[in-house]
């Protein structure tokens, strides 16, 4: 187990900028973050629409949700004109 320890300043928006290391062992832009008693976790969360598919009627990947929702974006523009 790699330990890795360094001190981040809250920002007065309530925000830090997790280490580059920190960032690297995550492997995702998107976390989840767990306070137990004292002590907080921050756990990636690889796929978001995975994470919410129980409240889903069908499972669809974020990835492909996304470009679904863009197409659909380019399509009502274009069909403005």
């Amino acid at each position: 187990m790699i330990t890795f320890e360094k001190t981040a300043k809250i920002s007065r928006k309530g925000q830090i900028t997790l280490p580059e290391p920190i960032r690297a062992a995550l492997k995702s832009d998107t976390v989840r973050i767990i306070m137990e008693d004292e002590t907080i976790r921050i756990e990636p969360i690889k796929d978001l629409g995975g994470c919410l598919k129980q409240y889903a009627e069908q499972y669809i990947p974020s990835r492909t949700a996304r470009e679904q929702a863009w197409s659909e974006v380019v399509r009502e523009k274009h069909s403005r004109r």
